[in-house]
């Protein structure tokens, strides 16, 4: 399984939290959480839960922290755990 892109990434954020913005515009280490795209954790479980799906993955409660940072935490977070898969 290939690690998604961080344009992937993005859109998968957008479509699935039906956000309002083009996946190009949020930056590969805008913060996700609080005064970058502004998700919450219910927004964070909706994310996770399409990750799983679509790449096999899961995000654990240890995991939140590090890998919810930007695009490109989680883009590497995801990258990692499907080599120890």
């Amino acid at each position: 399984m290939t690690a998604p892109s961080e344009l992937e990434l993005a859109q998968l954020i957008i479509g699935t939290l039906n956000l309002s913005i083009a996946a190009h515009e949020i930056k590969p280490d805008d913060a996700l959480f609080g005064t970058g795209l502004g998700l919450d954790s219910i927004d964070g479980l909706e994310v996770g839960i399409a990750i799983k799906k679509q790449y096999g993955v899961t995000v654990d409660g240890s995991d939140v922290g590090t890998a919810f940072q930007s695009i490109k935490t989680l883009q590497q977070f995801i990258a990692q755990k499907q080599e120890q898969l």
